[in-house]
């Protein structure tokens, strides 16, 4: 083993695996699976300050979407998708691929057929302050420096080989 390897393995960062295919980070910044839901942050269309937070509850398939503030989207139509929502399930697809996430969301694609038509939708509000508030840490980490030194807030995980 060579000081490389080594670093590594102090290094206070997990290695992800790859992204199926480039995303666009401008419009969808934040996806993940987490929660029971698919959920994520999405550029507003019309005003660049503004963004939604978007989710699909896995097995329900209840969509919500509202601003960071909780107003409600007002694309979002009983059981028909937003845009929000649209571009939410898109850009899973690319980071995560399409059996991934619908295996996730409880649902079999037929072949040929999108993701979005093995949904069968309903208007389930959900918080998105939770959601908000970790794609705002994920944004903190990527300002930090690249480096090995430990990141104090990460500083719970346990360390191996370590005794008391």
């Amino acid at each position: 083993m060579d000081s490389d390897d080594r670093e590594w393995e102090r290094a206070a960062v997990v290695q992800t695996l790859p992204v199926v295919a480039p995303r666009k980070l401008a419009k969808v910044p934040f996806v993940e699976m987490a929660d029971g839901r698919l959920q994520g942050v999405v550029s507003s269309g019309s005003d660049i300050a503004r963004v939604y937070v978007s989710s699909v509850s896995a097995k329900t398939h209840g969509l919500s979407c509202s601003t960071n503030n909780n107003r409600p989207c007002g694309g979002l139509r009983g059981p028909y998708p937003c845009k929000h929502i649209d571009a939410l399930l898109d850009e899973a697809v690319v980071q995560y691929g399409a059996e991934q996430v619908a295996r996730y969301l409880g649902v079999e694609i037929a072949e040929g057929a999108s993701l979005r038509a093995a949904l069968n939708c309903a208007h389930e509000p959900a918080p998105a302050a939770v959601v908000f508030s970790r794609f705002l840490r994920h944004l903190a980490y990527l300002e930090l420096p690249g480096g090995t030194a430990p990141i104090p807030e990460l500083q719970w995980f346990p360390a191996t080989g370590v005794s008391r």
